[in-house]
């Protein structure tokens, strides 16, 4: 059921001008070295004052180029929408990229009796919004959240699920949007949107294995082990074109999950060029980041349970 695969499109959108010369954002360096992405994952009114501090802290360590992940309708009640529209605002000025994470960021499809749904879905996350909506239903999500940003007058380039679940349904309704680029846990994945201006063929776009530097704050042995993690990931990515760390609002509270996010990002600043999702998209769409291997479109499936 959990597929990770490439899907394509039609159509390209060029940035606007508060956004930067770099599609969808500020670019640092040179594109001759590999690609490092750092994210903010579930940005609303309620989990804005941590998203600023994670902000505040990678900047503590240089003035990097972010993709801010914002969930139009979070779930979760609290906080003043104005400060956080007032905040992103500033973060496009300076160059930062914004993109769609999800409408409400909560899984409320009927959940089915297997193993897999039973971890997918329970285990692993109760967010993963996009895990099991009908195609129909999943379009409608993604189509509220481009209407969200069109009021705000936000260029948005990039779609990625929360919990970075889709199923079928999804896939097919991301088909129909001019995405550049979406993302699961362990791929990065050019759409046609970003692959049509000169990736040879319009729509023909591609996908880089890369799995997501990632914390587990919500629990002790997650906050002990994942850092081991993200560390041993780094490592055998290091020759690959590109790195991802994400990082959530509940990593902010626990300070040695910052200071590491901090050192590994000044770690990686020495051998990366630090850019939104949006830039690398469009770098290696176009064939200008060719640093390392790159990966024709294919279907992937996620192992099943026994």
């Amino acid at each position: 059921m959990w597929i990770e695969r490439q899907d394509t499109q039609a159509g390209s959108e060029a940035a606007t001008e508060r956004v930067g010369s770099a599609r969808g954002g500020r670019q640092a360096g040179t594109p001759g070295k590999p690609a490092l992405c750092v994210s903010i994952h579930d940005v609303a009114p309620a989990t804005w004052d941590d998203c600023m501090r994670l902000a505040q802290a990678l900047r503590e360590v240089a003035e990097l180029p972010l993709t801010w992940l914002v969930v139009p309708q979070y779930h979760r009640p609290g906080g003043e929408p104005a400060r956080m529209e007032a905040g992103l605002e500033r973060a496009l000025v300076q160059g930062d990229e914004l993109a769609l994470h999800g409408f409400t960021h909560l899984d409320t499809a009927p959940r089915g009796p297997g193993l897999s749904e039973r971890f997918w879905r329970g285990r692993y996350s109760h967010e993963g919004e996009f895990a099991a909506l009908p195609a129909d239903e999943a379009a409608r999500r993604i189509q509220g959240g481009l209407d969200w940003f069109a009021e705000r007058g936000w260029p948005v380039h990039g779609f990625v699920p929360p919990a970075w679940l889709m199923g079928e349904g999804a896939w097919q309704a991301l088909r129909a949007f001019d995405f550049d680029y979406t993302t699961t846990f362990l791929r990065f994945h050019v759409l046609g949107a970003g692959a049509g201006a000169g990736a040879g063929t319009p729509g023909n776009g591609g996908t880089v294995w890369s799995p997501s530097l990632v914390y587990a704050a919500r629990n002790r042995t997650g906050r002990l082990a994942s850092p081991l993690l993200a560390d041993a990931l780094a490592l055998a990515l290091a020759r690959r074109p590109l790195i991802r760390l994400s990082l959530h609002p509940p990593d902010v509270r626990h300070p040695r999950l910052l200071r590491h996010a901090q050192a590994t990002v000044e770690r990686l600043l020495a051998t990366h060029t630090a850019m939104t999702k949006a830039a690398f998209a469009h770098l290696f769409a176009t064939h200008h980041y060719q640093y390392g291997p790159q990966y024709p479109p294919r279907q992937w499936r996620a192992p099943q349970p026994p």
